[in-house]
């Protein structure tokens, strides 16, 4: 094949990610090559090194801590187009601005349709990994463009599969379903605790008797660590109850202030994420969830195309 005839797909990535060369390997994909840096006054500069004329292109962006990576993805985006590529799309396997979805006090933005209004004058197209869809029954609610919602529990059950005396713990209601299903799948046991969230950072966690566990790990289960308290919280739960072997496991870590090692020093024997969002914690890779999602919405924009 001569570049020339080249069709398969191009993946930017904003920053490094532990994704890129798996997907450019599943798909199959091309890397794209961009040279980019700062002026002194803090503007960014782009260059895009790889010839994108009528080819779809893919741009993978965990966008945890978004405020310093909306531009430079707004940049790529809208130097793709003009460069001829035939469709940009977003592959995002953290998305943020997604919590604040109501107006809790009068005058709060609602963030999260303000976003994705921005977003989706960006890009074509949208894939995600376990979004925090709380009163939003999905994406299209407040995305205006194909989207694809990928869930990361199956990679985590998987992974949990291969572990033995454990029980799982959902830190509290909302976990419930989550923590349910993946304990169905891995065939563990599980129990649920209840939280009372008083600001960002303050939380009391609760949890039934664990008389019958003493002696197992207990494996607490959560979709994303940001401020990382409710965690805190449930490890001092379960050590007043007498449970010593302590691990956690998230789909997304985000660890805000250097959480990851407070949690590891509060009694958190191990931490366990995907490579949704690059950290040293990664051990579980969902590069093989991603590739359907994302050959449906280049089939569809290829569709739009012809």
């Amino acid at each position: 094949m001569t570049p020339n005839s080249d069709v398969r797909p191009i993946i930017f990535a904003l920053k490094p990610h532990p994704l890129l060369a798996g997907l450019c390997d599943k798909l199959p994909a091309v890397e794209g090559r961009t040279l980019t840096r700062q002026f002194p006054d803090g503007e960014s500069y782009l260059r895009i090194e790889t010839p994108v004329a009528k080819r779809h292109c893919i741009i993978l962006a965990n966008l945890s801590h978004p405020n310093s990576k909306f531009l430079p993805l707004v940049f790529l985006a809208a130097t793709l187009r003009e460069l001829g590529a035939s469709s940009v799309g977003l592959l995002a396997p953290y998305l943020s601005y997604m919590r604040q979805d109501r107006r809790f006090v009068e005058g709060e933005a609602i963030t999260s349709r303000i976003f994705a209004r921005q977003l989706s004058r960006q890009v074509d197209w949208l894939v995600t990994v376990d979004p925090h869809l709380h009163r939003y029954r999905s994406l299209d609610e407040i995305y205006d463009i194909p989207s694809q919602l990928v869930q990361g529990a199956p990679v985590l059950a998987e992974w949990l599969k291969g572990q033995e005396r454990v029980f799982l713990v959902g830190p509290d209601a909302e976990s419930e379903q989550w923590v349910s299903q993946i304990a169905s799948y891995s065939g563990h046991p599980f129990i649920v605790g209840k939280k009372i969230r008083y600001g960002d950072r303050e939380v009391v966690v609760t949890l039934p008797d664990l008389a019958r566990f003493q002696g197992a790990t207990a494996m607490i289960i959560d979709d994303v660590i940001s401020s990382g308290q409710t965690i805190i919280k449930c490890v001092e739960a379960l050590k007043q109850q007498g449970i010593t072997s302590i691990k956690c496991a998230a789909v997304h870590g985000i660890f805000a202030d250097g959480v990851d090692q407070v949690l590891l020093q509060r009694g958190l024997t191990q931490l366990i994420t995907t490579n949704s969002i690059p950290h040293s914690s990664n051990r579980v890779d969902i590069a093989d969830l991603l590739v359907s999602p994302v050959q449906e919405c280049l089939e569809i924009a290829r569709e739009n195309k012809s």
